[in-house]
């Protein structure tokens, strides 16, 4: 099962990142500069996680294959890693629609 893990940034801002059951991270926020914020950015992901329309598929400049996931309103709510293949970053849509919606949430700040 996923978790999300909430920890501090050198800069003092909050964020969280999404790990599969393999403890593997599948998707990290933007910073929050609260704590309040950063919770409330874990439930946007829970809700928007499994709509298919949420996630935007794109391209880094050296060539590999990422995504993003949207909430209904068009922000950015959270960010995959860098993937080998299209394929592979097909595979983490899926481990996110999969894993977030029951997600537990740990605070390791």
């Amino acid at each position: 099962m996923g978790k999300f893990e909430i920890t501090t940034r050198k800069n003092g801002e909050f964020q969280f990142n999404l790990k599969a059951g393999n403890g593997q991270v599948i998707l990290t926020s933007e910073g929050y500069s609260s704590k309040s914020g950063c919770t409330n950015g874990i439930e946007s992901v829970k809700k928007n996680a499994p709509v298919d329309g949420n996630y935007e598929k794109k391209t880094s400049s050296n060539g590999k294959p990422y995504f993003n996931l949207k909430a209904s309103n068009g922000q950015i709510i959270g960010n995959s890693e860098m993937y080998e293949s299209e394929a592979s970053r097909d595979n983490g849509i899926e481990s996110v629609k999969k894993n977030a919606p029951d997600a537990e949430t740990s605070d390791l700040t």
